[in-house]
């Protein structure tokens, strides 16, 4: 059973969940901090060009399976037209009401 992003916890965490499954890249740069960062299976990506690639060049979509850690600390069956569909995991940094850094990786 997934969990839709609009009852995810965490306002932050939502934001962000619901721009990649709407794919909108403006409301995706809006939920987060003018500094953040990211990382992919535990390496430092640059944010504008993966979100391009993984997200919004590729229609990313998440189905959230379950949340932790008040809602920023996730489960998700991640895909898009590139690498297909995979189980991962996401962990969210947030400040100031926007996440200020992003972690994911397979699960």
């Amino acid at each position: 059973m997934t969990i839709p992003a609009d009852r995810l916890s965490d306002p932050a965490v939502r934001a962000l969940v619901a721009a990649i499954n709407s794919n909108d890249e403006q409301a995706f740069f809006a939920a987060l901090t003018p500094d953040a960062t990211m990382s992919d299976d535990g390496s430092d990506r640059d944010l504008r060009q993966w979100s391009d690639q993984e997200i919004f060049g590729s229609r990313g979509h998440m189905d959230v399976e379950s949340e932790s850690d008040g809602g920023r600390s996730l489960v998700a069956n991640y895909r898009n037209d590139t690498w297909g569909a995979m189980r991962t995991r996401w962990s969210f940094t947030v400040a100031d009401g926007k996440v200020s850094r992003f972690e994911t990786g397979q699960a």
